[in-house]
């Protein structure tokens, strides 16, 4: 049985292989499907404002905000 934790919220998840929705992967971070949710909907927010929109500058927007919340520990 495989367990991984949350990089977020440290959650444990037990055998995440076995349940497709309950574990998402964001360049090195691995996160459940709660703060994934929580995350996304606060970037969506500056997704929006952002003209033009770059895959560049979304990708450092997905790694700092990853990044500070697991500093923090939420999400």
């Amino acid at each position: 049985m495989i367990s991984i934790t949350c990089d977020v919220c440290k959650k444990k998840l037990d055998n995440p292989v076995n349940n497709e929705r309950d574990l998402f992967y964001y360049s090195n971070f691995s996160v459940c499907e709660g703060c994934k949710d929580n995350l996304e909907s606060v970037m969506k927010t500056q997704i929006r404002g952002k003209e033009p929109f770059s895959y560049e500058w979304y990708g450092k927007l997905v790694q700092d905000s990853f990044g500070k919340a697991c500093q923090k520990g939420k999400s």
